[in-house]
């Protein structure tokens, strides 16, 4: 199964949560918190623990914007690790190169971010990569592209950005549009709106 290119809405509604953290979506679920379909807003029947977890695991994987193989891989990736693999886990998702272009201002949205990517318009330790998937590792630099810097949508981002908060493990240059990959994040630093540990389960079954 490759990646969902639908309607984000759609999955968004269906998860009962925002997986792309913009204001218009939040909006529009606020509007209809139900989810979509025709029979979207019947009472439902209460689910099993397995559909339970499986709606956790799809919950991260599309917060995440990755395919079912590229998940669960990294999901293997983690279990053979070292430490909670819940933990190692969201700190491998959060180390991908697309995710860290996001947290950084670049994108607006994780898919933004993956075409950003994919276009060769960012820099890792001064070398162009176009890999998405591309593990960061701490102490890399990352950076827009000197023609990418002149991109309107870019720019706009950054600005945008300024008003927020930066995440702890990252550090970011607005003017230079260059950052730098810290350090992997504690549990504590990484919100994301879904239970690991039922992942965890999901895979263990």
């Amino acid at each position: 199964m490759g990646r969902y290119r639908g309607p984000i809405v759609k999955i968004c509604r269906r998860e009962g949560a925002n997986l792309v953290e913009t204001p218009k979506v939040q909006r529009y679920m606020e509007k209809h918190p139900y989810p979509p379909g025709q029979h979207g807003q019947r009472r439902r029947r209460k689910p099993s623990d397995y559909g339970v977890r499986l709606r956790e695991k799809q919950k991260l994987r599309f917060y995440y914007n990755m395919s079912e193989r590229q998940f669960h891989n990294l999901f293997e990736e983690a279990n053979r690790a070292e430490g909670s693999t819940g933990t190692v886990f969201l700190q491998l998702l959060e180390s991908r190169l697309d995710n860290v272009v996001y947290r950084l201002g670049i994108a607006y949205t994780r898919r933004q971010a993956r075409q950003f990517v994919a276009h060769g318009h960012i820099l890792v330790n001064g070398k162009r990569v176009d890999v998405p998937s591309y593990s960061v590792r701490p102490g890399d630099t990352i950076e827009v592209s000197a023609k990418a810097k002149k991109n309107g949508v870019i720019q706009a981002n950054i600005e945008d950005r300024k008003r927020g908060r930066l995440n702890p493990w990252l550090e970011f240059d607005s003017e230079t549009m260059k950052g730098r990959f810290l350090h992997r994040p504690s549990r504590e630093d990484i919100m994301v709106p879904v239970n690991e540990l039922q992942v965890i389960e999901y895979y263990s079954r």
